[in-house]
């Protein structure tokens, strides 16, 4: 893998002792921005690994979406077979607050899988370099809902693309992954009329698709259910070159990062026709909202309608790709190369 990381922090935690992974992709558009992902892996190199990858994600999602911020991302590795006690937590956050704090505002950390608004505000006793702490602590909040209403529109420009109207309505989705992204996704699904097989890991989650009505099915079968669009909200990885010889599905748009096992899927997908929404597209909303409202300054109406452009982002990436006879990965990460080529003013420090 070719290193293109501007700068990379691997260091034990002086409090935690967990091993902490900071890494900034680019700052070329702004400063780089990106969750904290608390995890456990089964070594500290997959937790690097990880870093690495999700946050060149960011660098890409950034540029895709118009905004003026490159990509980060922070890792906690988290030891296996056990939860941290509470004061382990507060050590761990604050050991992360600590190193973004050595990035002089060019980083700025967030929440991810595994973090929430809660711990933002315990990363903000160590460095005002932190979004998404809760509102009442002057932050945005919880980015969930804002990723999930991103992902919504994505699905509906993916229903344009698949049936000629955006509309949901009596179109069948498969959701896999019930957690904060998933559970919302599933929800406006519902309210929209749509038919939903819903699956996780964690068998207590069968509760909500017998309150949406909804079938509850394990992952391996949800993933291969003959649906219109599967919609992946849990870990990266899904889509294999296995997986995808089995789809059933006519599209594939959700919320989880790094769908695709590895790039050459896209073209795997691209041979069967399958339409596959760029994973950092479609998910994009929960940054969005965030850089809108405490670095752009935005109303909170002016941030959902930056959420919604998702689907005309989409929408032009599906005709471009169509047009031009390449993926739509290809055709995402064109357009993050000529944003990331031409960067735009850096935004100003928020108040």
């Amino acid at each position: 893998m070719e290193f293109s990381h501007e700068s990379v922090v691997v260091r034990r935690g002086r409090r935690s002792r967990l091993p902490i992974v900071v890494a900034v992709h680019s700052t070329a558009l702004g400063r780089a921005v990106g969750g904290c992902r608390m995890w456990a892996y089964n070594s500290w190199e997959d937790g690097l690994r990880d870093a690495l990858r999700l946050s060149e994600g960011m660098t890409r999602k950034c540029a895709a979406a118009g905004l003026p911020n490159g990509g980060g991302k922070t890792v906690v590795v988290l030891p296996t077979g056990r939860s941290l006690t509470a004061d382990e937590r507060r050590a761990a956050l604050h050991d992360v607050g600590d190193i973004v704090a050595e990035f002089g505002g060019a980083y700025v950390t967030g929440p991810d899988a595994g973090t929430g608004p809660a711990d933002m505000a315990v990363i903000g006793e160590r460095t005002e370099h932190v979004f998404c702490r809760p509102q009442a602590a002057g932050g945005s909040g919880d980015p969930s809902p804002f990723t999930a209403l991103g992902v919504v529109a994505a699905l509906r420009s993916t229903c344009l693309a698949l049936f000629g109207s955006p509309a949901l309505a009596g179109r069948k989705f498969a959701v896999i992954g019930l957690g904060h992204v998933g559970e919302q996704i599933a929800r406006q699904l519902a309210a929209a009329g749509a038919g939903l097989i819903l699956s996780d890991v964690d068998p207590a989650k069968r509760s909500l698709s017998a309150e949406l009505g909804a079938v509850f099915a394990a992952p391996d079968v949800a993933a291969t259910a003959e649906v219109d669009v599967l919609v992946p909200a849990a870990l990266g990885g899904l889509l294999t070159r296995d997986l995808v010889a089995r789809l059933r599905c006519g599209a594939v748009a959700g919320a989880a990062n790094n769908q695709l096992a590895d790039p050459g899927v896209a073209e795997l997908l691209r041979e069967r026709e399958i339409l596959w929404a760029p994973d950092y597209i479609a998910n994009a909303g929960g940054v969005v909202n965030a850089v809108s409202r405490e670095v752009l300054g935005d109303e909170p109406e002016e941030a959902v309608k930056r959420i919604e452009s998702i689907a005309d982002t989409l929408t032009g990436l599906f005709e471009t790709a169509a047009r031009t006879k390449i993926t739509t990965a290809q055709a995402a990460d064109d357009l993050a190369r000529r944003r990331l080529a031409a960067p735009v003013p850096t935004a100003p420090e928020p108040a």
